[in-house]
Protein backbone atom coordinates (compact mmCIF):
# COMPACT_ATOMS: atom_id res chain seq x y z
CA UNK A 1 0.00 0.00 0.00
CA UNK A 2 1.34 2.96 -1.18
CA UNK A 3 1.91 5.69 1.73
CA UNK A 4 0.43 8.77 1.71
CA UNK A 5 2.33 11.97 0.87
CA UNK A 6 1.35 15.17 1.75
CA UNK A 7 4.78 17.04 0.77
CA UNK A 8 5.93 15.13 -2.46
CA UNK A 9 9.51 14.44 -2.22
CA UNK A 10 10.98 16.93 -5.34
CA UNK A 11 9.06 19.85 -3.51
CA UNK A 12 11.47 23.00 -4.37
CA UNK A 13 9.18 25.80 -3.04
CA UNK A 14 11.48 29.32 -3.04
CA UNK A 15 10.69 30.72 0.44
CA UNK A 16 13.60 32.82 0.57
CA UNK A 17 12.46 34.82 -2.46
CA UNK A 18 9.78 36.98 -0.33
CA UNK A 19 12.25 37.08 2.74
CA UNK A 20 12.01 41.23 2.44
CA UNK A 21 8.19 41.87 2.05
CA UNK A 22 7.68 38.85 4.34
CA UNK A 23 9.86 40.55 7.11
CA UNK A 24 8.62 43.89 6.35
CA UNK A 25 4.94 42.84 6.77
CA UNK A 26 6.15 41.02 10.23
CA UNK A 27 7.69 44.19 11.57
CA UNK A 28 4.64 45.93 11.26
CA UNK A 29 2.43 43.27 12.33
CA UNK A 30 4.97 43.47 15.80
CA UNK A 31 4.53 47.23 15.78
CA UNK A 32 0.93 47.09 15.57
CA UNK A 33 0.47 44.84 18.17
CA UNK A 34 2.25 46.55 20.50
CA UNK A 35 0.86 49.52 19.56
CA UNK A 36 -2.72 47.57 20.61
CA UNK A 37 -1.04 46.62 23.66
CA UNK A 38 0.02 49.87 25.08
CA UNK A 39 -3.52 51.82 23.87
CA UNK A 40 -6.32 49.01 24.14
CA UNK A 41 -4.00 47.70 27.06
CA UNK A 42 -5.17 43.84 27.89
CA UNK A 43 -8.32 42.53 29.39
CA UNK A 44 -6.98 40.93 32.39
CA UNK A 45 -8.50 38.19 34.13
CA UNK A 46 -9.19 38.15 37.99
CA UNK A 47 -6.05 36.63 38.15
CA UNK A 48 -4.10 39.67 37.16
CA UNK A 49 -6.68 42.49 37.75
CA UNK A 50 -7.77 41.61 41.39
CA UNK A 51 -10.80 42.22 42.54
CA UNK A 52 -14.29 40.22 42.20
CA UNK A 53 -14.86 38.25 39.23
CA UNK A 54 -19.01 37.13 38.74
CA UNK A 55 -19.77 34.98 35.90
CA UNK A 56 -23.77 34.62 35.15
CA UNK A 57 -25.99 33.59 32.68
CA UNK A 58 -29.63 34.91 31.18
CA UNK A 59 -31.28 31.85 30.75
CA UNK A 60 -34.06 33.09 29.11
CA UNK A 61 -32.42 35.78 27.07
CA UNK A 62 -30.66 35.90 23.37
CA UNK A 63 -28.33 38.42 24.83
CA UNK A 64 -27.01 39.27 27.99
CA UNK A 65 -28.02 43.58 28.76
CA UNK A 66 -24.80 44.30 28.93
CA UNK A 67 -25.80 47.91 28.92
CA UNK A 68 -28.26 47.79 32.01
CA UNK A 69 -25.71 45.14 33.80
CA UNK A 70 -22.70 47.59 34.22
CA UNK A 71 -25.10 50.56 35.53
CA UNK A 72 -27.07 48.55 38.34
CA UNK A 73 -23.56 47.32 39.45
CA UNK A 74 -22.02 50.76 39.31
CA UNK A 75 -24.53 52.30 41.39
CA UNK A 76 -23.73 50.26 44.09
CA UNK A 77 -21.04 52.03 44.86
CA UNK A 78 -18.19 49.67 44.58
CA UNK A 79 -16.05 51.41 41.37
CA UNK A 80 -16.59 51.11 37.80
CA UNK A 81 -17.04 47.43 36.54
CA UNK A 82 -16.10 45.90 33.62
CA UNK A 83 -19.23 43.03 31.98
CA UNK A 84 -18.48 41.92 28.73
CA UNK A 85 -20.51 38.64 26.99
CA UNK A 86 -18.38 35.42 28.62
CA UNK A 87 -18.64 32.65 25.86
CA UNK A 88 -22.49 32.84 24.80
CA UNK A 89 -24.20 35.81 23.75
CA UNK A 90 -26.02 35.32 26.96
CA UNK A 91 -23.26 34.64 29.54
CA UNK A 92 -20.82 37.73 30.98
CA UNK A 93 -18.32 38.33 32.73
CA UNK A 94 -18.79 41.01 35.74
CA UNK A 95 -15.65 42.33 37.24
CA UNK A 96 -15.19 44.87 40.46
CA UNK A 97 -12.30 45.99 41.69
CA UNK A 98 -11.99 45.41 45.40
CA UNK A 99 -11.83 48.57 47.82
CA UNK A 100 -8.83 48.92 50.05
CA UNK A 101 -10.60 47.76 52.96
CA UNK A 102 -11.80 44.40 51.64
CA UNK A 103 -7.60 43.64 49.98
CA UNK A 104 -6.95 40.53 52.55
CA UNK A 105 -10.60 40.28 54.27
CA UNK A 106 -12.59 37.33 52.51
CA UNK A 107 -15.57 38.39 54.40
CA UNK A 108 -15.45 41.92 53.20
CA UNK A 109 -15.32 40.69 49.43
CA UNK A 110 -17.72 37.77 49.79
CA UNK A 111 -20.10 40.41 51.37
CA UNK A 112 -19.68 43.30 48.03
CA UNK A 113 -20.06 39.77 46.06
CA UNK A 114 -23.11 38.75 47.55
CA UNK A 115 -24.83 42.59 47.49
CA UNK A 116 -24.11 42.11 43.52
CA UNK A 117 -25.51 38.81 43.40
CA UNK A 118 -28.81 40.47 45.48
CA UNK A 119 -29.43 43.30 43.17
CA UNK A 120 -28.82 41.62 39.77
CA UNK A 121 -31.23 38.66 41.20
CA UNK A 122 -33.93 41.19 42.38
CA UNK A 123 -33.99 43.01 38.39
CA UNK A 124 -33.34 39.91 36.04
CA UNK A 125 -36.06 37.02 36.46
CA UNK A 126 -33.60 34.96 34.34
CA UNK A 127 -30.54 35.61 36.11
CA UNK A 128 -28.26 32.60 37.06
CA UNK A 129 -24.76 33.21 39.21
CA UNK A 130 -22.37 30.41 37.75
CA UNK A 131 -19.49 31.42 39.87
CA UNK A 132 -17.40 34.18 41.63
CA UNK A 133 -14.09 34.63 42.94
CA UNK A 134 -11.62 37.37 44.32
CA UNK A 135 -8.19 37.99 44.25
CA UNK A 136 -6.35 40.64 45.58
CA UNK A 137 -4.49 43.33 44.27
CA UNK A 138 -1.39 42.24 45.84
CA UNK A 139 -1.69 38.72 44.90
CA UNK A 140 -2.73 39.91 41.34
CA UNK A 141 0.62 41.99 40.79
CA UNK A 142 2.68 38.94 42.29
CA UNK A 143 0.84 36.89 39.26
CA UNK A 144 1.78 39.73 36.75
CA UNK A 145 5.29 39.75 37.81
CA UNK A 146 5.93 36.23 37.76
CA UNK A 147 4.12 35.54 34.14
CA UNK A 148 6.31 38.13 32.85
CA UNK A 149 9.47 36.71 34.32
CA UNK A 150 8.18 33.04 33.22
CA UNK A 151 8.01 34.46 29.64
CA UNK A 152 11.48 36.19 29.45
CA UNK A 153 12.76 33.52 31.37
CA UNK A 154 11.77 30.80 28.73
CA UNK A 155 13.08 33.52 25.62
CA UNK A 156 16.35 33.85 27.02
CA UNK A 157 16.98 30.15 27.47
CA UNK A 158 15.98 29.09 24.38
CA UNK A 159 18.28 31.43 22.89
CA UNK A 160 21.26 30.58 25.26
CA UNK A 161 20.52 26.73 24.74
CA UNK A 162 20.24 27.11 20.58
CA UNK A 163 23.29 29.49 20.91
CA UNK A 164 25.31 26.92 22.65
CA UNK A 165 24.45 24.03 20.41
CA UNK A 166 25.12 26.11 17.07
CA UNK A 167 26.21 29.97 16.52
CA UNK A 168 25.31 32.49 17.85
CA UNK A 169 23.19 34.16 15.03
CA UNK A 170 21.13 31.07 15.15
CA UNK A 171 20.35 32.11 19.15
CA UNK A 172 19.62 35.55 17.96
CA UNK A 173 17.30 34.25 15.01
CA UNK A 174 15.34 31.95 17.50
CA UNK A 175 14.86 34.83 19.77
CA UNK A 176 13.89 37.32 17.46
CA UNK A 177 11.07 34.61 15.69
CA UNK A 178 9.58 33.89 19.59
CA UNK A 179 9.71 37.61 20.19
CA UNK A 180 7.92 37.45 16.65
CA UNK A 181 5.43 35.12 17.76
CA UNK A 182 4.47 36.22 21.29
CA UNK A 183 3.94 40.04 20.06
CA UNK A 184 1.24 38.68 17.33
CA UNK A 185 -0.20 36.56 20.02
CA UNK A 186 -0.63 39.62 22.99
CA UNK A 187 -1.36 41.46 19.94
CA UNK A 188 -4.70 39.10 19.15
CA UNK A 189 -5.10 39.23 22.88
CA UNK A 190 -5.60 42.98 22.74
CA UNK A 191 -7.74 43.33 19.52
CA UNK A 192 -10.25 41.81 20.25
CA UNK A 193 -9.82 41.80 24.31
CA UNK A 194 -10.15 38.71 25.23
CA UNK A 195 -9.46 37.62 28.98
CA UNK A 196 -6.05 37.57 29.94
CA UNK A 197 -4.99 35.35 33.00
CA UNK A 198 -2.75 32.35 33.59
CA UNK A 199 -4.37 30.12 31.03
CA UNK A 200 -3.07 32.70 28.43
CA UNK A 201 0.86 32.17 30.07
CA UNK A 202 0.48 28.62 29.52
CA UNK A 203 -0.88 29.31 25.85
CA UNK A 204 2.09 30.88 25.17
CA UNK A 205 4.47 29.31 27.06
CA UNK A 206 3.44 26.34 24.60
CA UNK A 207 3.69 28.53 21.39
CA UNK A 208 7.55 28.88 22.62
CA UNK A 209 7.57 25.49 23.09
CA UNK A 210 6.14 24.77 19.47
CA UNK A 211 8.14 27.51 17.53
CA UNK A 212 11.53 26.11 19.19
CA UNK A 213 10.76 22.83 18.19
CA UNK A 214 10.18 23.85 14.66
CA UNK A 215 13.01 26.23 14.30
CA UNK A 216 15.41 23.83 15.78
CA UNK A 217 14.36 20.86 13.34
CA UNK A 218 14.83 23.73 10.45
CA UNK A 219 18.17 24.95 11.76
CA UNK A 220 19.63 21.14 12.41
CA UNK A 221 18.75 20.72 8.81
CA UNK A 222 20.75 23.80 7.78
CA UNK A 223 24.06 23.06 9.92
CA UNK A 224 24.04 19.72 7.59
CA UNK A 225 23.66 21.05 4.59
CA UNK A 226 26.67 23.71 5.60
CA UNK A 227 28.68 21.06 6.09
CA UNK A 228 27.73 18.73 2.93
CA UNK A 229 27.15 21.95 0.32
CA UNK A 230 30.29 24.43 0.76
CA UNK A 231 30.01 26.21 -2.00
CA UNK A 232 26.18 26.71 -2.61
CA UNK A 233 24.86 30.08 -2.24
CA UNK A 234 23.32 30.49 1.53
CA UNK A 235 19.75 31.91 0.09
CA UNK A 236 19.73 28.48 -1.90
CA UNK A 237 20.75 26.48 0.90
CA UNK A 238 18.02 27.63 3.54
CA UNK A 239 15.48 27.01 0.53
CA UNK A 240 16.66 23.35 0.29
CA UNK A 241 16.91 23.12 3.97
CA UNK A 242 13.29 24.48 4.44
CA UNK A 243 12.09 22.02 1.86
CA UNK A 244 13.40 19.28 3.17
CA UNK A 245 11.70 19.32 6.78
CA UNK A 246 8.32 20.52 4.60
CA UNK A 247 6.99 17.47 5.07
CA UNK A 248 7.77 17.04 9.13
CA UNK A 249 6.55 20.72 9.53
CA UNK A 250 3.23 20.07 7.55
CA UNK A 251 2.12 16.66 9.44
CA UNK A 252 2.84 18.49 13.02
CA UNK A 253 1.27 21.68 12.11
CA UNK A 254 -1.52 19.27 10.37
CA UNK A 255 -1.97 16.87 13.20
CA UNK A 256 -2.23 19.51 16.15
CA UNK A 257 -4.38 21.73 13.88
CA UNK A 258 -6.71 18.89 13.82
CA UNK A 259 -6.89 18.56 17.62
CA UNK A 260 -7.40 22.25 18.34
CA UNK A 261 -10.53 22.59 16.08
CA UNK A 262 -13.32 20.49 18.70
CA UNK A 263 -11.65 22.17 21.26
CA UNK A 264 -11.97 25.87 19.64
CA UNK A 265 -15.07 24.84 18.21
CA UNK A 266 -16.72 23.53 21.19
CA UNK A 267 -14.71 23.63 23.83
CA UNK A 268 -15.84 25.11 27.28
CA UNK A 269 -16.15 28.97 27.34
CA UNK A 270 -13.30 29.15 29.97
CA UNK A 271 -10.40 27.34 27.54
CA UNK A 272 -11.73 29.55 24.53
CA UNK A 273 -9.17 32.28 24.78
CA UNK A 274 -6.22 29.23 25.63
CA UNK A 275 -7.46 27.38 22.65
CA UNK A 276 -7.32 30.26 20.08
CA UNK A 277 -3.93 31.51 21.61
CA UNK A 278 -2.37 27.99 20.82
CA UNK A 279 -3.96 27.98 16.98
CA UNK A 280 -3.01 31.39 16.35
CA UNK A 281 0.56 30.47 17.56
CA UNK A 282 0.27 27.09 15.61
CA UNK A 283 0.96 29.29 12.34
CA UNK A 284 2.57 32.01 13.95
CA UNK A 285 4.95 29.39 15.13
CA UNK A 286 5.52 27.86 11.79
CA UNK A 287 5.58 31.33 9.70
CA UNK A 288 8.34 32.49 11.91
CA UNK A 289 10.25 29.11 11.74
CA UNK A 290 10.71 29.66 7.79
CA UNK A 291 10.23 33.24 7.39
CA UNK A 292 11.79 34.81 10.48
CA UNK A 293 14.53 32.36 11.98
CA UNK A 294 16.07 31.13 8.38
CA UNK A 295 16.10 34.73 6.33
CA UNK A 296 17.86 36.09 9.54
CA UNK A 297 20.87 34.00 8.99
CA UNK A 298 21.76 35.79 5.87
CA UNK A 299 22.18 39.10 7.25
CA UNK A 300 23.69 37.81 11.05
CA UNK A 301 26.97 36.42 8.40
CA UNK A 302 26.38 32.66 8.72
CA UNK A 303 27.74 31.28 5.74
CA UNK A 304 29.63 27.93 4.48
CA UNK A 305 32.76 28.09 6.98
CA UNK A 306 30.01 28.32 10.38
CA UNK A 307 30.50 24.90 11.10
CA UNK A 308 34.22 24.13 10.14
CA UNK A 309 36.56 23.66 12.80
CA UNK A 310 39.05 26.47 12.78
CA UNK A 311 42.83 25.44 12.39
CA UNK A 312 44.75 26.99 15.32
CA UNK A 313 48.44 28.08 15.90
CA UNK A 314 48.87 24.25 17.17
CA UNK A 315 47.64 22.61 14.42
CA UNK A 316 49.60 24.74 11.90
CA UNK A 317 52.90 23.55 13.88
CA UNK A 318 52.19 19.93 13.96
CA UNK A 319 50.86 20.05 10.15
CA UNK A 320 54.40 21.62 9.62
CA UNK A 321 56.32 19.10 11.58
CA UNK A 322 54.72 16.21 9.31
CA UNK A 323 55.97 18.36 6.39
CA UNK A 324 52.27 18.56 5.00
CA UNK A 325 52.51 22.77 5.16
Amino acid sequence: MKLLKLVPDNTNIKFLRWRMPFYVVSLLLIAASWALVLTKGLNYGVDFAGGLNITATFTESTEAPVGELRDRVASLGHGEPVVQRFGEDNQVSIRVPLPESAEGDPEAAQSIANEIVSELRANFDDFRLDGNENVSGKVSDEFRGDAAFALIAAMLAVALYIWIRFEWQFGVGALFALFHDVSLTLGMFALFQMEFNLQSIAAILAIIGYSLNDTIVIYDRIRENLKKYRKMPLPELLDLSVNETLARTVMTSLTLFIALIPLLLFGPASLFSMVAAITLGLFVGTYSSVYMAAPILIWLGVDSHSFVPQETAADRQEKAARGEV
